[in-house]
């Protein structure tokens, strides 16, 4: 069946502000029933899992509840899923995991494409240990990330290769199967933050061909947590244990400390509002997540479609990579005004947006040298009305 947008606004209570809400990349709105689950478990887990209370097995089952929902949504192993506070955390506990050998050679090969959570840990490993980094580029004509180009910079030497798999400014989505083969070829650990796509894109794990993916449950309306999963169970049981518990086992071994269990009850809730996001949707778990989520994806690029084309037709806003393949987050430049004066303009209507944010890809483009770029992000919640809302205000600058 269509796309229900009015039973999907409905899920989130906070839309009744009067704003709208075009800053998913900062964390998307909480459904009704996530902020609930998290809500209960303040009050129900104030223990965590590992003692024999009744609380105590609650909240460990609670934990594997959580792993399981990760690993629908992902196509993975709920033994392979490792939970943290943010990217950044998870990706730091994977470089002080993985081994000395790994630094030798040609060490990393990175993306300006991604958020600083998924580059900043690896540079400092890299310094740590005196390793090389070499950089993959953006096209500076469509904000996207050419996957030929990792023919010539991962090589035998090669120890990780970490990309996004979508754009969290201009939305370019990556052909991470094609980056992926290069990376294996190479014997080199494929690192993926599937962050950006999660809350749009059906994801797959075994489509994808990484060997670690990163996703972040702000970004669909959960809790401000990540998590950490990986194709292989033993490569993950060869890390280095990085957790405070030197007895730790299984995933808990690369989580430097335990995720309030409150955390983990939203994240399941998440995961079940992104299922349920097509009420039409029947089978396990992840069946449903895939019937929703190709729902939701179809209903949001004709969205971000219609909205690209209402920019466009403005002749005095330039969309950053009109034509590429995106998810539906747009960065564009108005004409002659700064980034921030613009993000005030919204602001005072009631739009949310993101202007001036710090990002690799953007500064490749050379968008500072106009002003800087506006970022907006839609959510499952967006409407049609909301663009022209955005394209109205936006044409007060012609």
């Amino acid at each position: 069946m269509p796309f229900d947008i009015a039973s999907v606004r409905g899920l989130f209570p906070s839309l009744g502000d009067g704003w709208i809400h075009l800053d998913s990349q900062r964390g998307m709105q909480i459904p009704d029933a996530v902020a609930s689950a998290v809500s209960r478990g303040v009050r129900s887990y104030p223990v965590l899992g590992g003692g024999l209370s009744r609380q105590s097995l609650d909240a460990a089952a609670t934990t594997m509840q959580a792993r399981q929902a990760i690993a629908d949504l992902l196509g993975a192993d709920p033994a392979c899923v490792v939970f943290g506070p943010s990217r950044g955390a998870l990706v730091s506990a994977l470089v002080e995991s993985l081994p000395v050998t790994s630094w030798i050679g040609d060490g990393v090969v990175l993306s300006v494409l991604d958020d600083e959570e998924n580059i900043v840990p690896w540079l400092r490993g890299a310094a740590r240990h005196g390793a090389a980094v070499r950089w993959a580029q953006i096209d500076i004509e469509d904000g996207s990330l050419p996957p030929w180009q990792f023919t010539d910079l991962v090589s035998d030497r090669t120890s990780v290769v970490s990309v996004a798999l979508a754009s969290s400014t201009t939305g370019a989505i990556t052909d991470i199967g094609q980056i992926a083969g290069h990376a294996r070829a190479a014997g080199a650990l494929t690192v993926v933050d599937a962050t950006s796509a999660a809350p749009f894109v059906p994801l797959s794990m075994n489509e994808m061909g990484a060997d670690v993916v990163l996703v972040s449950a702000e970004r669909w309306g959960g809790p401000r947590m990540s998590a950490m999963v990986f194709a292989d169970q033993s490569r993950m049981a060869s890390l280095t244990n990085v957790s405070m518990d030197p007895h730790a086992t299984g995933p808990a071994r690369l989580e430097p400390s335990p995720t309030p269990t409150a955390w983990l009850a939203g994240l399941v809730a998440s995961v079940e509002v992104l299922a349920g996001l097509d009420s039409s949707a029947t089978g396990n778990r992840r069946r449903r997540l895939t019937t929703s989520m190709d729902g939701a994806y179809e209903y949001l690029q004709r969205l971000t479609f219609y909205l690209v084309n209402a920019l466009d037709n403005l002749g005095h806003v330039q969309v950053i990579g009109a034509d590429t393949h995106r998810v539906p987050l747009v960065s564009f430049l108005v004409d002659g005004v700064s980034a921030e004066k613009v993000g005030v303009r919204l602001n005072d209507n009631g739009i949310s947006a993101l202007h001036a944010v710090p990002n690799r890809a953007l500064d490749a483009i050379g968008v500072a040298d106009a002003g800087g770029a506006v970022t907006v992000g839609l959510g499952v919640y967006s409407t049609p009305y909301e663009m022209d809302q955005l394209a109205r205000v936006l044409g007060s600058f012609g």
